[in-house]
């Protein structure tokens, strides 16, 4: 918590929890025996595995201990067969290609403030326990790999958040953040599906809130724009030797967080 908090991330000790349950956790060791630099590797069983939570602290950058633990990663999830993927900023981006890492779709982080009401939109509903085999399936279609560990954590952690279209067939979930919410993943068949998950989402947070939209559905993008968010970073989905996304991003129309995909 205390490098994610230096690097200004979003985390809580919830989504590192996550980590280390579900996925391995990497670090290097200062003198004092607290953690300088880390780095996680999630599997998913799409035929990939996520690579997220890189960090080195301030005071032992330029050290090459971020490669390092970026190696550690890499051949944990080559040796299981995997294929590595992961959500770069614009520097981590010119670390990525030269190791073989392909660009797959823009991401951009907006930022701005929720509605704090209690309205639910017509046509949206919260999200159920009985409608999770149809979110996982869901959003296996639009991600590329069933997560229903993660998928079922965020609907604890959040549950008035979590809302579903009225037929099911589209969903918004989030979790809490050490800075603001973060809304996503935004399932949804079309972008006007899309948009009124989004919009009664927004409607419920209360406080600020992050979301990361793909940059293919400029329609978001307004429905931000009208509610005064602006774009806080960039990111770019990239995988090792691979040029094809895994899933359909046509139906991702925002991400759970460079963390987790």
């Amino acid at each position: 918590m205390a490098l994610s908090g230096e690097a200004g991330w979003n985390q809580l000790s919830d989504d590192w929890s996550f980590f280390i349950g579900h996925g391995k956790v990497f670090a290097l060791l200062g003198d004092g025996g607290q953690p300088v630099a880390t780095g996680a590797t999630l599997p998913y069983p799409g035929g990939f595995a996520w690579i997220g939570m890189v960090l080195v602290a301030a005071s032992h950058r330029r050290q090459g201990l971020g490669t390092r633990i970026l190696q550690a990663c890499m051949e944990e999830v080559r040796s299981k067969g995997l294929v590595p993927v992961l959500d770069a900023t614009p520097a981590g981006e010119a670390v990525y290609r030269p190791l073989g890492f392909e660009p797959h779709f823009g991401l951009s982080r907006w930022q701005g403030q929720g509605g704090n009401t209690d309205r639910m939109r017509p046509g949206i509903r919260p999200l159920r326990e009985s409608d999770v085999a149809a979110l996982v399936a869901s959003d296996a279609m639009a991600f590329g790999a069933e997560r229903p560990s993660l998928l079922k954590s965020l609907l604890q952690r959040a549950p008035r958040l979590a809302l579903a279209s009225d037929d099911g067939s589209g969903c918004v979930l989030s979790r809490p953040g050490r800075l603001a919410t973060q809304l996503g993943p935004v399932i949804a068949q079309t972008q006007k599906q899309a948009r009124e998950l989004l919009e009664a989402a927004l409607d419920l947070v209360d406080g600020p809130v992050f979301i990361d939209v793909i940059d293919a559905h400029p329609k978001l993008a307004r429905v931000l724009k009208d509610r005064g968010f602006s774009i806080q970073r960039p990111f770019l989905r990239m995988a090792q030797n691979r040029s094809t996304p895994f899933g359909d991003p046509r139906r991702l129309f925002a991400a759970v967080g460079p963390e987790f995909g």
